[in-house]
Parts: C-alpha cells; sequence; structure tokens
C-alpha cells in the first residue's frame, strides 16, 4: 500500500506543477495532497504541524491567484474583461501551442488586450489594462509555480529520507 500511496502522491505533485499553468486544476492544493499521501504510508511519520503549515501555504497562494490578477488588473485600469481575456488567451496558448513555449506568455496578453478592445476601451487604454492583467497573471502563475516545485522538492526529499521504510525490498 506504501508504494500505491507513494505513487499516486507523487502523481498529485505532478498534476500540482501542471495546475500552476492550467487555470482549471488548482494547482498548490493539488500538490499538498500529494504530500498528505506520502505522510499516509506507514514509512513515513505523520508530522502534522508540517502539512498544517503547508497547507496553509496552499490555500493562501491558492487564494492569492484570483486577488493578485484583480490587482493588477485594477491598478492599471482594466476590466473584468481583461481578465476573462488573459484566461482565454492562456487556453488558446495550451490548444494551440503555435509560439512554443513563447505561447504561455504572448497568448495571455493578446487575450487580455483583445477583452479590453471588446469592452470598447481605446488602444492606449486597452493595452495599459492588458499589461496589467497580464503581469498579475504572470505573477500569481509564478507564485503557484513556485511553491508546487517546493512541494514537488519536500515529496522527494522526504521519500529519499524514508527510503529504506518505504523500500524494503531494496534493502
Amino acid at each position: 500500500m506504501d508504494i500505491a500511496l507513494l505513487i499516486v502522491g507523487f502523481v498529485f505533485t505532478i498534476i500540482g506543477i501542471l495546475g500552476s499553468f492550467l487555470p482549471v486544476l488548482p494547482g498548490p492544493p493539488l500538490s499538498w495532497v500529494g504530500l498528505l499521501l506520502l505522510h499516509l504510508t506507514v514509512a513515513v511519520p505523520q508530522d502534522w504541524w508540517f502539512l498544517g503549515i503547508t497547507a496553509a501555504v496552499a490555500l493562501i497562494v491558492f487564494a492569492l491567484d484570483y486577488v493578485i490578477p484583480a490587482m493588477g488588473t485594477k491598478k492599471f485600469g482594466g476590466t473584468k474583461a481583461g481578465m476573462i481575456g488573459t484566461t482565454m488567451g492562456l487556453i488558446v496558448a495550451l490548444v494551440f501551442p503555435i509560439f512554443g513555449a513563447f505561447g504561455i506568455i504572448i497568448w495571455p496578453f493578446i487575450g487580455a488586450l483583445v477583452g479590453e478592445l471588446l469592452n470598447k476601451a481605446d488602444k492606449k487604454t486597452a493595452t495599459k489594462a492588458a499589461f496589467g492583467s497580464f503581469l498579475g497573471f504572470l505573477t500569481g502563475t509564478f507564485l503557484k509555480f513556485l511553491v508546487t516545485i517546493v512541494y514537488m522538492g519536500l515529496f522527494i526529499s522526504k521519500a529519499w529520507q524514508y527510503r529504506e521504510g518505504l523500500f524494503p525490498f531494496l534493502n
């Protein structure tokens, strides 16, 4: 059972990393579930302080992901249409990777710009608002990615620390 929990927990941490870029997946909470599953194994002692602190961080980052883009958009004079455009641009980048790795940066900006222009903003205002929305999106995404990578590191570190208990057949 420990091996199954280890594998499923690792899969959750990977899905959490993907969720830091995909708006439909809550990245940090999914990565935290991976840590929880690792701690539910017999080999790894249950550390409720560790799990509590990492859960709090995951939930705070999850909540900030909704606040940061709104703050960026508001600070630069944007509207909800710009935020929706940013999300739509991200979806286009993921479904149609035309610009390769740069598409994840270019398409959300284009989406925010189109959203603001459709909201009847002039070009200068729309560009400024799109930049704010885009900057907020990048900040939130970077924060989620950073937390999920740290959780992956913690997962691997804990699994390595208790490898003898997790893999007794290797001894």
